[in-house]
């Protein structure tokens, strides 16, 4: 067999440079011919480097071709004495292509499969970043969009690399013809009915019969715009951290007097930060017609999977809330006690049996130097906003409100000679 080709060895080097020691790499193996010739020059790169490999092999159960995949995987990381770990998935569309919900279901074996601080390699190459490029094009996406797919990101604590993203699939074929590597052809790569094979059939042959350097060219304008979009990124941070009001909210009057593009920006780099979904372009508009809104009104816009309110000229972002549903529970002062929100490590003093609810209207408590006073009124005082009102826990002995805890295990307030300690256990 001949020796690999030296730069593609080098990019492996380049990316085993990058990653911390002690952690292990894994390579996404489809089993077609890209991820097993990223394998097959892994798996000597990481001997000589003295790092760990793995393979991970996601069967989608789509086709009947599936079980030869897996067979393929499987003799070729044993003839590499590189362990293999298969993960079969349910591909399930919601309201998506069948091409995005595999995808989907891949990421999620990804996360379940690959420890969090290891590093993932990917095999595509520029071939797949120009056709992504053009996909993200014709989506009418944005400079984010047309950044396509970048070469390294951090994802739920994985390293994220595609170390070949800069090479042709020719260069690719020409290597493992070289090596005398077979792949497993995936039968679907046909189907013209999918868009990334119209492109990769009929598209980008007709550009490169024009102009040859075009799928060069495409993958190359993917990358500048990866690097626009990273300095956006760090303008749109800079003005947000400006804006910051408190986690998830900004000033809306601030934000309305900037140039409507810079507007949406914000936003979308704030839906980042929460790791919210960005609103569709309609839904965006209306949010931003309504910065103006009069400080007594709530402005609520809903899209899948995150919301925005405006309340007293501030804009906040978060995942969708529904009215809360009636909840109460005893307590005895001491133990820890799971609420809607989530558990609560509280204890008071004095001690004594008391009942946990939401707030519901009218209660009133005794505060020390101010006398008895409204919940209503202190938390309207204290800007809470209404959503957040509504999912406050009181404390009840009898009649008497002893305190009010916020949805944030915070305690906002305590009734004259009450001592309160709280505190919301996150997972």
């Amino acid at each position: 067999m001949a020796p690999p080709p030296p730069d593609l060895s080098r990019l492996l080097d380049d990316a085993l440079a990058e990653t911390p020691p002690g952690r292990r790499v894994w390579v996404a193996l489809s089993g077609g011919l890209d991820s097993s010739l990223l394998v097959s020059l892994a798996a000597p790169a990481c001997r000589r480097a003295g790092r760990a490999l793995a393979a991970l092999h996601v069967d989608h159960g789509l086709q009947p071709a599936a079980s030869v995949f897996a067979a393929h995987c499987q003799a070729l990381c044993r003839d590499l004495d590189i362990p293999l770990h298969v993960a079969r998935v349910a591909v399930e569309a919601q309201g998506e292509g069948l091409e995005a919900a595999a995808r989907r279901a891949r990421y999620r074996a990804f996360a379940d499969i690959v420890p969090a601080g290891d590093t993932l390699w990917l095999a595509q190459h520029q071939n797949d970043q120009a056709e992504t490029f053009l996909l993200g094009a014709l989506r009418g996406s944005g400079v984010r969009g047309l950044a396509a797919m970048p070469r390294r990101r951090l994802w739920q604590g994985v390293a994220l690399v595609r170390p070949w993203l800069g090479v042709s699939r020719r260069e690719l074929e020409d290597a493992a013809r070289r090596i005398g590597l077979d792949g497993c052809r995936d039968p679907t790569n046909d189907d013209l009915a999918f868009d990334r094979n119209y492109l990769r059939h009929g598209v980008l042959p007709a550009l490169a019969s024009r102009w040859p350097g075009a799928t060069a060219a495409l993958a190359r304008s993917a990358t500048l715009a990866g690097e626009a979009d990273t300095l956006l990124a760090q303008y749109a941070g800079q003005d947000l951290d400006a804006l910051a009001v408190a986690p998830g909210c900004i000033d809306a009057l601030a934000l309305k007097r900037m140039a409507p593009a810079r507007q949406r920006l914000l936003v979308r780099t704030l839906c980042q930060r929460q790791a919210l979904p960005t609103p569709p372009a309609a839904r965006l508009e209306s949010l931003l017609a309504q910065l103006g809104a009069a400080p007594d009104a709530t402005v609520r816009v809903i899209w899948p999977g995150a919301e925005a309110r405006l309340w007293r000229q501030r804009l906040y972002l978060m995942m969708p809330l529904e009215q809360p549903a009636h909840w109460e529970t005893l307590w005895n002062g001491r133990e820890p006690v799971t609420t809607p929100e989530g558990p609560l490590s509280l204890t008071m003093c004095p001690e004594g049996a008391v009942t946990l609810r939401y707030r519901q209207g009218g209660e009133v408590i005794e505060l020390a130097g101010r006398g008895r006073r409204n919940l209503k009124r202190l938390l309207q005082e204290a800007d809470v906003p209404p959503w957040e009102r509504e999912r406050v826990v009181v404390v009840m002995q009898a009649e008497r409100c002893l305190g009010a805890i916020d949805a944030f295990g915070q305690v906002l307030f305590a009734a004259r000679g009450v001592a309160f300690r709280a505190a919301l256990n996150e997972g």
